[in-house]
């Protein structure tokens, strides 16, 4: 059985147009292994509600200090992430979110053997990310609810060079609000 980190990008995954349940992406990740560490990443702004939701749900809440303007958690899961890197009891480091800024460090982490495991929603789901790990999950929002999709970033690859397509813009953060 193998020991995953999952850490969470809250501003960017935990959105009221996901409607995300920390729950089900619990579930999500078990399908890999045992989860030794699971942390959400929020900005200051997140509410006090939140903060308690993700703490109930058996998530470690990581509160991030950041300037007036920049209320971004990226470097601090960046940092997590490359941690668990180094860590010898951790086998997979799963990271939810849909933002490209984590390819350098799912790269390295990689390169020291770990398997990596991104989740993420549409719209604005890297696809780049997408391409760099072992196994991908991308949350669907279907009738009010999120449905599981598992997709292989290698078949999707080839799937990519056969149809050109246009890359994702960019999409503006927004705090997430219980």
């Amino acid at each position: 059985m193998k020991n995953i980190a999952i850490f969470v990008d809250g501003p960017n995954i935990i959105r009221k147009e996901f409607s995300i349940d920390l729950d089900e992406l619990r579930k999500m990740v078990q399908k890999y292994g045992r989860i030794v560490t699971g942390k959400v990443f929020l900005n200051q702004f997140a509410s006090d509600k939140l903060v308690e939701a993700v703490a109930n749900q058996g998530f470690e809440p990581s509160i991030m200090l950041a300037g007036e303007k920049n209320a971004d958690v990226d470097v601090s899961v960046a940092v997590a992430v490359m941690e668990a890197g180094y860590d010898r009891n951790i086998d997979m480091i799963a990271v939810a979110s849909r933002d490209a800024d984590y390819l350098p460090a799912i790269q390295a982490v990689k390169k020291l053997g770990k398997e990596v495991l991104i989740i993420g929603a549409e719209p604005g789901f890297s696809k780049a990310l997408q391409r760099a790990a072992d196994h991908v999950e991308i949350l669907q929002k279907k009738a009010g609810h999120v449905q599981q999709m598992h997709h292989n970033p290698h078949n999707q690859q080839r799937q990519q060079q056969q149809i050109q397509q246009k890359p994702p813009q960019q999409q503006g953060q927004q705090t997430a609000k219980a």
